[in-house]
């Protein structure tokens, strides 16, 4: 009898070595007169491989060609490996009853898209060795061969490319065929080691020695791979060769025996891969929540301490004050600034990995939103602004005050200096024991003092301003101040009183007194305003100043000169005075008139008017040396103020100039992003290097601020613009290299060439008509337009809440980029990590702890377990893990 089979798909022929490789019925045709050692190692091939499926329904053969011929053995093999329910069998065991089953079998082979020609049951019935080992080699290609494929290749060619492959590594192994290829034990054993290095020694093996490399492969893959042994080593070695069908089945055996073992790697690497992604993003995300915590907290800490408008009572303290201040500003902010600009930068890659991994966007804690953070940042620049204002205005009103409490305190003294003893002086009674020339004396030295008196009222008043202005500016001493003004006042109301009293007695006994001496009284008269004269110039060339600009000196200077220039007839009035005095002399001695040395109607000697011109004139250079001192230091200043100017002349244009550049880098496309980054980083070097001139600046701002001086005519550049601009082209700087970081992530991710991207850098650019790195809802309208987009207004509705999920009412680049890739994005599903969990748990619903820790490392498998929540059905054992749930968790709106 002759039999032929035929499977619907047949793999093509492929030549390898001399062997040329033919489809399974024309081999079969070939093999009808089969070589005796052939069908000794098919007949015990087929029956181990029979009975390695069988012997899970709890049964087997002992004669292939016996155990098969009733068909109830045939079909039960065809269930177990196929899966599936056959007919119902007949029972009887009559000739016709056999015949039936082997039919429903052979009808089941051929519904799986086997052709089976010139076969009929009544063969296998008879007993016929040579069909029904070809029965079961049919068998074997359909349910053990067949669905093998390597690189589109199928059956027995894709078995043997995947032989090749796996034995490529190792010596004396040339897999070209599965006959001889086979007979020196090696390739099986390479086989082995490759997969399961544990098991086999492959360096001690020896090309010489192939039945002990037979039987090793035999006796390991039966242990330890569960894979029986169905064949003979001495009858392989001893086969000048070896019979292809049984090779090729036992080889299938290990195919399929690592091909699982491969198909769990894989899905064990994508969870790993998916796995190792969840805890970066997760690490960024706590990163950010730190340094978000962090840099807010700083900022609530620091917001008390400007807004603490507290003033100090004494100038050192308010400048140490400044000074903290100058501190914050140049050594604790920075730091602070460079936080926020890379906590921005960290925010946004991370939102870019989790857009590119399919996970949902980043949702940090209440309140720790790059928003918040933006208008914490803002509230602090606020207070710091006013409270630099409002330390400046304070030392300015420390100045003035120490400069007034100084000079209430020198006109004080000069005061009470010479109201001392007045009071005793016009209380006394020397009129009523005197003689008529003493009265008279007495008389006159009154009138000179009352005009010595209204000469000092002008003092009294200026006192009083002073304590006034004092207690305006809240000075701190106040409570002294105005004890002692109010002392000064009601002395001199007591003054004014006592005098009125004495003049009052003087004029009851003026009429009893004749005689006068003119001479003494015209004296008298002449030198108490001359005295008053020179008290107020020496209080005049002693009085402090301040002053702020080398005008305000001058003009001191030119009021000095004017003073100078009145010397000559202050001398005049002097000599006229000295004068009446040698005149006085000069009577008495004409008239040889005894004087008792002592001027009646006043106590200012001639020696007093000569001390007092004297010290005046001292006291005229000592002022021009002061003034002169004062104009040089003005003169610094105004060095300071034109080096200042001259500096920040130059940095405030160079920062606007590199943040033109930088956009201007930006948006062009002449280079790849990769240039644009170089430029970026360029610009950010040149930067960076630029540092040492704020840091110039900084120092000349500080010494002017030392040197008091806070306006500067010769630029509109304060240290405060500068320091603005300097921080802002900073972050500017970060921003945009993290842009065009964020464009070559989204390039590489979405598998977009350079020129793609240019092409959408021109349409963003060409539509971007405000030049802000924006487009406005129109014109992102009009620009997806130009791109053949045939868009209504609820396809444009809807794709702007793709790329305005925060309704901002613009367009970014990077959101643009997102949409025109979004379609070709190769991203992990939940699915296809649920498909890879599935694999490792063995098709079942659920996965056990032991299964996660051999499958997984051990960093992954923990995040895993950790994680997992119970599985909950009735099927799982304790301690089984939903991997379903899990899976679905890291794509969706979850904590992990």
């Amino acid at each position: 009898a002759v039999y032929r089979l035929q499977p619907e798909n047949r793999g093509a022929p492929e030549a390898t070595g001399a062997h040329q490789y033919m489809s399974p019925e024309d081999e079969w045709d070939r093999d009808l007169l089969l070589d005796p050692a052939w069908e000794k190692q098919q007949r015990k091939t087929f029956t181990a491989w029979c009975n390695s499926h069988l012997r899970k329904a709890g049964t087997q053969i002992e004669n292939i060609e016996d155990d098969f011929r009733n068909g109830l053995k045939l079909m039960l093999l065809l269930e177990v490996i196929s899966g599936e329910r056959l007919p119902k069998p007949d029972k009887g065991k009559m000739r016709f009853h056999k015949i039936a089953n082997v039919n429903k079998a052979l009808d089941f082979i051929c519904s799986k898209g086997v052709k089976l020609v010139s076969i009929g049951a009544e063969e296998i019935v008879d007993g016929n060795t040579k069909m029904t080992l070809g029965m079961i080699w049919t068998i074997i290609l359909r349910f053990a061969i067949q669905d093998i494929s390597v690189e589109e290749t199928s059956a027995k060619e894709g078995l043997l490319l995947w032989c090749q492959r796996k034995t490529a590594p190792y010596r004396n192994v040339n897999v070209q065929n599965f006959h001889i290829s086979w007979k020196d034990g090696l390739a099986l054993c390479a086989l082995i080691h490759r997969h399961r290095p544990d098991l086999i020694d492959y360096s001690k093996l020896r090309k010489d020695d192939p039945i002990g490399n037979l039987n090793t492969a035999f006796e390991v893959a039966e242990k330890y791979l569960d894979i029986p042994k169905m064949l003979d080593a001495e009858d392989i070695v001893n086969t000048p060769k070896p019979d292809e069908k049984a090779i090729m089945t036992y080889v299938s055996c290990f195919y399929h025996a690592f091909a699982g073992a491969e198909q769990a790697e894989t899905a064990a690497n994508r969870i790993c891969k998916v796995l190792a992604v969840n805890q970066e993003n997760e690490k960024l995300m706590e990163e950010y929540e730190k340094l978000a915590s962090e840099l807010l907290e700083w900022i609530r800490k620091t917001i008390p301490w400007l807004e603490n408008r507290m003033a100090e009572q004494q100038m050192r303290a308010m400048q140490q004050k400044l000074e903290d201040f100058r501190d914050y500003r140049r050594i604790h902010k920075p730091p602070r600034v460079q936080e926020k600009c890379q906590l921005e930068i960290n925010f946004n890659t991370l939102q870019t990995k989790l857009r590119l991994s399919n996970r949902p966007a980043f949702m940090p804690s209440e309140g720790k939103m790059v928003s918040d953070i933006a208008n914490a940042w803002k509230g602090l620049e606020q207070v710091e602004k006013g409270y630099e204002e409002w330390l400046l205005t304070e030392i300015r009103r420390l100045e003035r005050l120490d400069h007034l409490a100084e000079k209430f305190k020198q006109k004080c003294s000069l005061h009470q200096s010479w109201t001392s003893g007045k009071e005793e002086l016009l209380s006394m009674k020397d009129y009523e024991s005197a003689s008529l020339m003493e009265i008279r004396a007495l008389m006159r030295k009154h009138e000179a003092f009352e005009s010595d008196l209204a000469a000092h009222q002008d003092r009294v008043e200026q006192i009083a301003a002073i304590a006034q202005e004092l207690n305006e500016l809240d000075y701190h001493d106040a409570s002294s101040v105005n004890a002692r003004c109010q002392g000064i006042c009601d002395q001199w109301d007591n003054l004014g009183t006592l005098t009125q009293k004495r003049r009052d007695s003087l004029e009851r006994v003026e009429k009893l007194w004749e005689t006068i001496d003119q001479l003494y009284l015209e004296f008298a008269k002449r030198a108490a305003p001359f005295n008053n004269w020179m008290d107020g110039a020496m209080e005049d060339l002693q009085d402090m100043f301040i002053v702020h600009s080398t005008e305000e000196i001058h003009s001191l200077i030119t009021a000095h000169d004017q003073f100078k220039a009145t010397l000559p007839e202050a001398d005049k009035e002097r000599m006229a005075t000295m004068g009446i005095q040698s005149e006085i002399v000069k009577i008495a001695q004409t008239y040889g008139i005894k004087l008792s040395g002592v001027n009646p109607y006043t106590n200012l000697s001639p020696q007093d008017i000569t001390n007092k011109w004297e010290a005046v004139k001292h006291l005229v250079p000592l002022r021009d040396q002061m003034l002169q001192e004062e104009v040089a230091r003005q003169q610094a200043n105004e060095r300071l103020r034109r080096q200042f100017a001259a500096q920040a002349n130059i940095i405030g244009p160079w920062i606007q100039t590199k943040m033109e550049e930088i956009g201007h880098v930006s948006v062009d496309i002449a280079g790849s992003l990769e240039e644009q980054m170089n430029n970026l980083k360029q610009y950010e070097q040149n930067i960076i290097n630029y540092k040492c001139n704020i840091d110039k600046l900084e120092g000349d701002h500080q010494l002017s601020q030392e040197s008091l001086i806070f306006d500067n005519k010769h630029t509109n550049y304060t240290m405060e613009h500068i320091r603005v601009g300097w921080e802002q082209l900073l972050t500017t700087i970060a921003r945009t290299i993290n842009e065009v970081e964020n464009q070559i992530l989204t390039r590489d991710a979405k598998g977009i060439s350079q020129e793609q991207l240019n092409e959408f850098r021109a349409s963003f650019n060409h539509f971007d008509r405000k030049r802000n790195g924006m487009m406005d809802p129109d014109d992102f309208r009009a620009c997806l337009i130009s791109m053949g987009y045939d868009l209504g207004e609820v396809e444009f509705a809807r794709i702007m809440t793709l790329v305005d999920s925060n309704n901002t009412g613009v367009v970014t680049f990077q959101a643009f980029i997102d949409f025109m890739t979004r379609e070709t994005a190769e991203t992990d599903t939940a699915d296809q990590v649920m498909a890879s969990f599935k694999i490792l748990a063995s098709d079942k619903a659920y996965i056990t702890v032991d299964e996660l820790r051999r499958e997984l490392p051990a960093e992954q498998a923990e995040y895993c377990i950790s994680r997992m929540t119970r599985y909950i059905g009735a099927d799982g054992p304790a301690g089984a893990l939903d991997y379903i749930s899990f899976s679905s968790a890291l794509y969706g709106e979850s904590d992990l």
